[in-house]
Parts: structure tokens; sequence; C-alpha cells
């Protein structure tokens, strides 16, 4: 008498092939790669607790490399059929959330840039509405675009050391786009939106061959760089409220 066949898995009648453990090794070198942001975010803290800004935003950018980069290498080896019980999305958002708002916030609040005051709970309105933006399941429209602003933490601190505004003028940014977070307007997604896609990279190039030479230059770029800088920036946050018309209609905050 033959022994017993073994239990079926739940769901079905057989269970797809299990990768190899090369291909699963490649697979989650992709993750490893993608928590190395975390480890820049961490840097870039320390750098910022010595008051070293543009080794700060230094490091962030390589960060925003990183991020830029792994979903490419996720869908070229599949990562998420490969490693089904490790999310990559969920991955993404804990180091997105280390490099675009917590340590820009932390930045942001000892910088001396904003009024003293207002400094502290400026910083913890940073976070607390990044924090609900991202877990905010309707932040992407249906076309690729943001759904509010998206939370450029980054950003905004490099742009306040760059421009270095009055202080009320920044805490006043910060608390128009802390509001913005969760007013559902269309903020454009250079790599995702189909709409102007090539000219909106090639402008995120510009830009950061911009940002680059800021930093090189102790973020003190002079008046010609900034001025390009300032002017991409109004570009890229208006040029969503210009994106055609979808036939749905999207929910409601």
């Amino acid at each position: 008498m033959s022994d017993p066949a073994p239990p079926l898995p739940p769901g079905g009648d057989s269970e797809k092939p299990v990768a190899s453990a090369p291909v699963r090794a490649r697979a989650f070198l992709v993750h490893i790669f993608t928590a190395s942001g975390a480890a820049l975010g961490l840097l870039a803290l320390l750098a910022a607790d010595r008051d070293e800004w543009p080794t700060m935003f230094l490091l962030l950018g390589l960060a925003l490399i990183v991020d830029g980069i792994d979903g490419l290498l996720a869908r070229r080896l599949r990562v998420e059929e490969v490693l089904p019980n490790w999310s990559g999305a969920a991955l993404d958002f804990v180091v997105d959330y280390v490099t675009y708002v917590f340590v820009p916030a932390y930045a942001i609040s000892e910088s001396g840039l904003l009024p003293p005051g207002a400094a502290v709970p400026l910083a913890v309105a940073i976070v607390v509405s990044a924090a609900l933006y991202f877990c905010d399941v309707r932040m992407k429209t249906d076309d690729n675009h943001f759904r509010g602003f998206p939370v450029l933490w980054n950003a905004v601190a490099f742009y306040l050391f760059v421009l270095k505004p009055a202080p009320w003028v920044s805490a006043g940014l910060i608390v128009a786009l802390v509001a913005l977070t969760f007013v559902p307007f269309k903020f454009v997604h250079p790599v995702r939106v189909a709409h102007l896609r090539a000219f909106n990279l090639g402008l995120l190039v510009v830009w950061g061959v911009l940002a680059l030479l800021a930093v090189l230059r102790d973020l003190e770029p002079g008046t010609p760089i900034k001025v390009a800088l300032t002017v991409i920036a109004v570009y890229f946050c208006t040029v969503g409220l210009l994106a055609p018309r979808q036939s749905g209609k999207e929910a409601g905050p």
C-alpha cells in the first residue's frame, strides 16, 4: 500500500514553483538596496546634528537616487513575484518617510530659518501630516499624479536653505504646504505621469544638476541658479493643474 499523498495547499490543486536560491537572493538584494536609503537617512541625520547641511543634502540626494532606481530593479527581477512574503511597497514607505519627511523636518526645526517659537510645532505638523498622507490609499490618482502636496519635505528644506526667506515667510510656506497635503489637487509625478513626461524628465535632470551645484557651493549658488531652481519648482508645483481631465470622477477628500 502506497503512502498517502501530501496535503494540497489551500486554494488550488498545485502551488506555484518556488524560485531558485540564486533568483531569490538577487531579488532580496533589491530589498537591501531599497533599505540602504534608510541608512543614508541616518547618516544625513547625523550630518544635520553636526550642522553639516551640504553633506546632509548630498546624502538625501543619494537616497533620492536609490528611490528612483529600486523600482526599476524590482520590476526587472520580478521581486514581488519571487519574494511574495516581503512587501516592497511597505519598505518603500518606511524609507521614504525617513528621507522625505523625518530628516528634513529635523533639519528645518534646527536650521534657525524659522521663528524660534514656531520651529518645533511646525516640525511636528510636518511629521504628523506626512504620516497621515502615507497611509491614505488615495494618495495617487488614476493617471499617476499625486493627490495633494506629496510631502516632498526634503525639497522644501533644500529651498529654504538655499533661498533663505524671512523666518515668517518660511513658517507661512510650511503651514500652507501642510494644509495642501489634504487638498485634492493634482501634483505631477515626473516619472509616472504620461502627459509631458519627456519634458518633465529632462527638466528633472536639469534640476538635479543645479541642485548638485548648489550643494557643492555650500548652499550659496548665486542668483542665476537660485532663479532657475525657483522657476523649476513653480513649474512642477503647477503643471499638474494643467493635466488633461479624466473621464472618471475622483473621490473627494
